[in-house]
């Protein structure tokens, strides 16, 4: 008879796997959703394939440049946060290191282990490694692991420059009579896929997902071609 498997994901492996399915998965559909209300905005406005083309490009430049600084910034941070973290212990370790055994064995027996084993736990683990048992029981960090903010950014950019290369592409590409209908179920049609792919990678239901992601870019694609067609009724 055949064993059940479990590949249910753990620790620092699902953690790694759910920054980069956030940064991925915002890059890109920002990338769909920003791109696609502006190049609908303006087709509201004019069907000029230059113009659209124009202004495309510039908010998918402009776009993926800034998710990449956001990201690098904000990943530095944490991982200045992370290695101070680390520098902290380190000198803990130094100065006090029957204090730090002391909390090393409270914080194993805070998880379940009898005051002996959690004692001789926090021995052999203190010999072995002190600070990387610090680190993963205390801290919840992995010192071979610290996050790194130039994968991050740039993981973003990919993401969000891929996103937006699809409603660029469907409102250029396209005779003037269909771009409007094709960018629209383009669009659509990817962020059902961005929305079920984001959900089922992180083990989570995908119709809430689904659901979100396409309300909210048929949202953001009607508000901006109501008001490029109402610029250019008036000639702005």
């Amino acid at each position: 008879m055949t064993e059940p498997t479990h590949d249910e994901p753990h620790g620092g492996a699902l953690g790694t796997r759910l920054n980069w399915l956030r940064a991925a998965v915002l890059g890109a559909n920002d990338g769909i959703v920003s791109t696609a209300g502006l190049v609908v905005g303006v087709a509201g406005a004019t069907d000029s394939r230059p113009a659209l083309l124009t202004a495309g490009l510039a908010g998918l430049l402009a776009g993926s440049m800034s998710m990449a600084a956001g990201e690098y910034v904000s990943v530095s941070t944490q991982r200045d946060s992370e290695m101070a973290a680390l520098a902290v212990e380190r000198r803990e370790l130094r100065e006090q290191p029957e204090a730090e055994l002391g909390e090393l064995t409270d914080l194993l027996r805070a998880r379940g282990l009898s005051h002996d084993v959690a004692r001789e736990a926090a021995e052999q683990l203190t010999e072995r490694d002190a600070l990387r048992a610090h680190a993963s029981v205390e801290l919840g960090i992995n010192p071979d692991e610290l996050t790194n903010p130039w994968h991050a950014a740039g993981a973003s950019f990919l993401a969000f420059t891929v996103g937006a290369l699809l409603p660029l592409l469907a409102i250029v590409l396209p005779p003037a009579a269909w771009r409007l209908g094709v960018t629209v179920l383009s669009v659509l049609a990817a962020l059902v896929l961005t929305g079920w792919s984001s959900a089922r990678l992180g083990a989570a239901a995908p119709g809430g997902a689904v659901l979100r992601n396409v309300a909210g870019g048929a949202l953001a694609m009607g508000v901006t071609y109501v008001a490029g067609t109402l610029l250019g009724a008036v000639g702005v």
